[in-house]
C-alpha cells in the first residue's frame, strides 16, 4: 500500500535527508589513500547524533553499522571494516538517519585520489542517469518513465544496470512501497502522484549487471568483479517539477576545493 505524506511530512523528510546530506559532506572531508571504511563510519555516526539524529541503518535487520561502505566492485550493503583505501578505489557511501521519526536516504560513489579515466566516466554517467531519472519523477508520470530514462542514460554509455536491487519509498519506514527499479518501459508501472516520496538510487556496472552476495549476508558485488557505482536521492513527487530533498552541493563543494 502506498502511502502518501502530508506538506508537513514532507518538510520533515526534507529535515532528515538534509542531516544525510551534511553528514556524506562530512565524511567526504574524509576520502583519501590510507583512510579505513571503519573511520569514516565513525565520523559518520558521531555527525549523525551530534545533530539530534539517529543512524538509520545501524541496527536494520542486523546491519552492524552507521554506513554501508562499498568499494570498488561492492554495489552496495559493503561493512565498515579495517579496509584502508587506496589510490584509485572508488567508494560508494550509502548513508541513512532517523530524525523527528522520518528517515533520510541518500548516497554517492567518492573517487579515492585519481581514478582511471573509465572509472571516472562510470561515475559521471552513473551521477547523470540519477539526474534524468529524477527529472521523471513528476506528478502524472509512472514507475517505467523513472526506469526507463536511468536505463536508456547508462546503457547508452556503455554500462549496465543492476536489475535485483532497486529503490524505494521513503517515510517512517526506511523502506516502504513502492519499489523504484532503475530500468523499465516508458508509461508502465503506478502513476506518479502528489505526496509520494521515493528514493531514487541507480547502481551502475562497468562490466556485466550480474551481482552475487558475500558470505557476510550483505555485501553485494559485481560478479566479474569490475567496479559498480551508486548514486541516490530521495524525491517528493508534485506536479510540474520534482522536489529533491536531498543535495549533493555540500559535497561538490569539498571535492572542488
Amino acid at each position: 500500500m502506498l502511502i502518501y505524506k502530508s506538506e508537513e511530512e514532507i518538510e520533515l523528510l526534507r529535515e532528515s535527508n538534509f542531516l544525510v546530506s551534511k553528514t556524506l559532506a562530512e565524511v567526504a572531508r574524509l576520502i583519501k589513500p590510507g583512510v579505513t571504511t571503519l573511520k569514516l563510519d565513525k565520523v559518520a555516526e558521531e555527525f549523525i547524533r551530534d545533530h539530534r539524529g539517529e543512524p538509520g541503518f545501524k541496527g536494520y535487520n542486523g546491519f552492524p553499522n552507521t554506513l554501508c561502505t562499498s568499494v570498488n566492485d561492492e554495489v552496495v550493503h559493503g561493512i565498515p571494516s579495517s579496509y584502508r583505501l587506496k589510490q584509485g578505489d572508488i567508494v560508494s557511501i550509502d548513508c541513512g538517519v532517523i530524525l523527528n521519526g522520518y528517515y533520510g536516504d541518500s548516497a554517492f560513489t567518492f573517487p579515492v585520489g585519481t581514478v582511471q579515466e573509465k572509472i571516472g566516466k562510470l561515475l559521471a554517467c552513473t551521477r547523470e542517469s540519477l539526474v534524468k531519472g529524477v527529472e521523471k519523477a513528476v506528478e502524472g508520470k509512472r514507475l517505467g518513465d523513472i526506469g526507463f530514462a536511468i536505463q536508456q542514460h547508462a546503457e547508452s554509455g556503455g554500462f549496465s544496470v543492476v536489475r535485483e536491487m532497486v529503490g524505494h519509498g521513503l517515510g517512517k519506514n526506511l523502506h516502504e512501497p513502492p519499489e523504484v527499479p532503475n530500468y523499465g518501459k516508458r508509461g508502465k508501472g503506478i502513476k506518479l502522484t502528489r505526496g509520494l516520496v521515493i528514493c531514487i538510487e541507480p547502481m551502475i556496472n562497468l562490466g556485466l549487471r550480474n551481482i552475487s552476495q558475500d558470505k557476510d549476508g550483505w555485501t553485494i558485488r559485481t560478479i566479474d568483479k569490475l567496479p559498480s557505482a551508486h548514486f541516490e536521492y530521495a524525491v517528493a513527487i508534485q506536479k510540474g517539477k520534482p522536489d529533491i530533498l536531498s543535495t549533493f552541493d555540500y559535497i561538490d563543494e569539498i571535492l572542488n576545493k
